[in-house]
């Protein structure tokens, strides 16, 4: 499972990881098990951290039928963690689809730092939360 989360309820925020190949199939099993889950409610904030993506296999159609199937309120704030220029330019593709959408919540970052501030959040997740993604991602991803 290369994509996870977990739900901080105090925090009102749902920490989202991807490691190794991400693409459509993940990210659609991701926001379906998301929207599954008893605690997850659309006005939820977002972090989703993509630092440990190596490989993605989305194209210009993938990103845009992602976007048009939104599981988070308009009034979330949804912060997306990048670090290669690829990534950088698909994330922004995203939003700006979403921003069609009339959804104004999403912003991209290059850094864990900024994307925390942003979210008012004092430190980012413990990452034996995600113990899971650690195991899952196959070797050489």
């Amino acid at each position: 499972m290369p994509a996870d989360f977990f739900i901080d309820t105090k925090l009102g925020i749902v920490f989202s990881k991807a490691v190794g190949t991400c693409g459509r199939p993940e990210i659609i099993d991701h926001m379906d098990r998301l929207q599954r889950h008893p605690d997850f409610r659309p006005e939820l904030n977002q972090l989703f951290d993509f630092r440990g993506v190596t490989r993605v296999t989305f194209t210009a159609g993938d990103v845009r039928a992602l976007a048009t199937r939104n599981i988070f309120s308009g009034h979330s704030r949804r912060a997306l963690v990048v670090e290669s220029d690829s990534h950088y330019g698909l994330a922004r593709m995203f939003e700006a689809h979403r921003e069609m959408e009339g959804e104004r919540g999403i912003t991209i970052f290059r850094d864990m730092p900024s994307a925390l501030s942003w979210l008012s959040l004092a430190a980012e997740p413990d990452p034996g939360l995600f113990h899971q993604l650690a195991t899952a991602a196959p070797a050489g991803d």
